[in-house]
């Protein structure tokens, strides 16, 4: 029997339970994936306390990991037992097995390790959709980054910044600044000193910047809308201190742009899926992008990995070794 980290309720982090769970056989279009390391996001979070309702319960959280194919359903070509592959948005890598539909699968070329695979699809391919989909940056472009230090916030910023666009990124301590300028920040404003806002403006003489990305959500929105030059662009991407209420929406000035963004909207066929992988994967190969696994735990430490990330102890990627 294997095991993984059940939720029986959603709540804290208290209720999550190692214990004896098996998925059973692929069905058809299925793989049965052997698990090696898991991702941890701010997602998972959502779905533990309930902010994002989950399907069934008990359920296993996780939606990125990596592995090694052990057994195909029907109807699955083009990947075998023995493959190497990871994945992102698919419920359920807090486990040492996981079935995952094989088209949501991607193969892992030799020169990416399953650990680095694992610390990057799901936040890699995020950042890959914000600085080259849903705003394609460039040079002359100037972005705001909400929480630089974070998974996708490393990540992002250092493939911003080597787009060509200024980055300006916000931390809340002097330790996360000094991160945040060796990946890819040109400015750094400490928002638990002084007021991101007023420093945005001065950075850009009034005008605002291109675009803002916030994952943050209830205690920024209101002020990255106004941070925004004319015709801007935001993209909201998460709700790390809380979720926006409705009417805050409307408060957008004029001729501002905003996107609500998910990964899975950008990776909805296995095209886009594999070109927005091989684009994450190219710029790791290159160098202008490092993945930073700066936390470690044994998967069965998944409620204390949860508490460390809500109380921002963790920077960069995290993963689960299983």
């Amino acid at each position: 029997m294997t095991k993984a980290v059940v939720l029986h309720a959603t709540g804290g982090p208290e209720n999550f339970s190692w214990e004896d769970w098996d998925p059973g056989a692929p069905g058809p279009g299925e793989a049965r994936v052997r698990q090696t390391f898991a991702g941890l996001n701010y997602v998972d979070t959502y779905l533990r306390s309930g902010l994002y309702p989950l399907a069934k319960m008990p359920a296993v959280l996780g939606r990125e990991g990596a592995g090694v194919v052990e057994a195909v359903g029907d109807g699955v070509t083009g990947l075998n037992v023995g493959d190497r592959v990871a994945y992102s948005s698919h419920l359920g890598s807090y486990a040492e097995v996981n079935l995952v539909p094989a088209d949501r699968l991607v193969p892992l070329p030799d020169d990416v390790s399953d650990e680095q695979a694992a610390a990057m699809m799901l936040k890699g391919m995020t950042a890959q959709y914000l600085v080259r989909q849903t705003k394609a940056l460039g040079p002359g472009d100037t972005l705001l980054y909400h929480a630089a230090v974070g998974g996708v916030g490393l990540i992002a910023c250092q493939w911003a910044k080597h787009l060509g666009a200024t980055v300006i990124g916000t931390v809340g301590s002097a330790a996360k600044a000094e991160r945040a300028k060796a990946h890819g920040c040109d400015h750094v404003i400490r928002y638990d000193e002084v007021d991101f806002l007023d420093q945005v403006m001065a950075l850009t003489d009034g005008r605002g910047v291109d675009y803002v990305c916030d994952a943050v959500g209830v205690t920024t929105i209101e002020k990255s809308m106004k941070a925004m030059a004319h015709h801007g662009v935001l993209v909201s991407f998460g709700a790390a201190a809380g979720p926006v209420p409705p009417e805050t929406w409307a408060k957008l000035p004029p001729e501002r742009y905003l996107i609500k963004g998910t990964l899975p909207g950008y990776t909805k066929t296995r095209e886009q899926l594999l070109a927005s992988a091989e684009d994450l994967f190219a710029v790791v190969r290159s160098g202008a992008v490092r993945i930073e696994i700066n936390q470690r735990y044994a998967l069965k430490d998944a409620a204390q990995a949860h508490t460390d990330l809500e109380a921002r102890k963790t920077t960069g990627s995290t993963i689960f070794v299983i």
